[in-house]
């Protein structure tokens, strides 16, 4: 990207967050009003395709059987995020498992960051974290699971992801971390995981309020699924699996909803995903449950249970 048209973005970024003067939480209405302006990745950029119209993958059906051909759509209510101002500080984070798979620090967090799954919870291991109505403080320091963060920057255009985040006595702790620059299509270097197995980043393809609020999230959305081949497809970088069936989704492995598939009886924040799914499909990012999708915990989400009336026959995997 040129020297101006990073300016004319860092322009762009520092007027979405106007008066802002602290870090803004993603279930609010200011942080609304930043991600309606924010362009996530260049409109070329694989999350922006439109895959509408890409052949199908021969072994498709096989794939889809794979992971569950009967098996009902499920998601989590897991991704949260924390929006933060330009001049927000930049503190040290300690790197535990992966650093020599992490980008350097500092990094923008706030006190405030939330862990994954708060302040809703759902289809999570019982020990994932401290008693429901726990403070941000209390899922900050305790529980188990992969504990994702994510920052993000709309001034500079960048993306902190982090996995396993953990606040301690010494200040803030993760196994991995990773930046992704919003302006760019630059992926991360080969073989290199991030906060999601398949290297890729989580934001960019989690669902918002703020997109279902306007009718469609037009990006590809994740998901996870329980078996997953030794191998990844562009854009993904790395694979976490021994297996090598050639049935078995590779990570990257892209799929879309069936546009035969009627989707005029769901609510109409659901409807928001569906159109998105048609569109833009959706990755297979890490392994975990079977057909869950990522959204954020937003109370302010409705509808979304009826999202289990999808089973897996409802959608192809796409020649990407």
């Amino acid at each position: 990207m040129s020297v101006l048209l990073r300016a004319a973005f860092l322009l762009v970024g520092c007027a979405l967050m106007g008066q802002t003067t602290g870090p803004v939480l993603f279930n609010t209405p200011e942080a609304d009003r930043i991600l309606t302006g924010l362009q996530v990745f260049p409109p070329d950029n694989p999350w922006n395709q439109d895959i509408s119209k890409l052949p199908v993958r021969a072994n498709s059906d096989a794939i889809i059987a794979s992971i569950g051909k009967d098996k009902r759509i499920d998601f989590n209510l897991d991704m949260n995020f924390v929006i933060v101002p330009p001049d927000q500080p930049r503190v040290p984070v300690k790197i535990t498992v992966y650093p020599n798979e992490s980008d350097p620090g500092p990094y923008p967090v706030p006190d405030n960051m939330p862990i994954e799954n708060w302040p809703l919870r759902r289809n999570e291991a019982l020990d994932a974290l401290p008693k429901p109505g726990g403070t941000l403080l209390d899922i900050q320091r305790n529980g188990t699971g992969d504990r994702h963060g994510i920052v993000v920057d709309p001034a500079a255009g960048l993306l902190y992801e982090f996995y396993q985040a953990r606040k301690t006595d010494a200040g803030w702790e993760a196994a991995q971390a990773s930046i992704f620059d919003l302006k760019s299509n630059k992926m991360r270097p080969e073989r290199w995981t991030s906060a999601d197995a398949a290297g890729l980043p989580i934001f960019p393809a989690t669902v918002r309020y703020d997109e279902c609020a306007r009718g469609m999230v037009a990006h590809a959305l994740r998901f996870t699924v329980r078996r997953t081949r030794r191998e990844y497809v562009y854009p993904a970088r790395h694979f976490a699996s021994k297996l090598t069936d050639e049935n078995l989704p590779r990570m990257g492995e892209r799929l879309r909803l069936r546009q035969n598939f009627d989707i005029s009886a769901f609510p109409p924040h659901v409807q928001a995903i569906l159109k998105g799914l048609k569109k833009y499909g959706m990755f297979v990012a890490d392994n975990g449950g079977d057909w869950r999708l990522s959204i954020a915990p937003d109370s302010r989400l409705t509808g979304l249970e009826s999202l289990t009336r999808l089973k897996g026959s409802d959608f192809e995997v796409v020649q990407n």
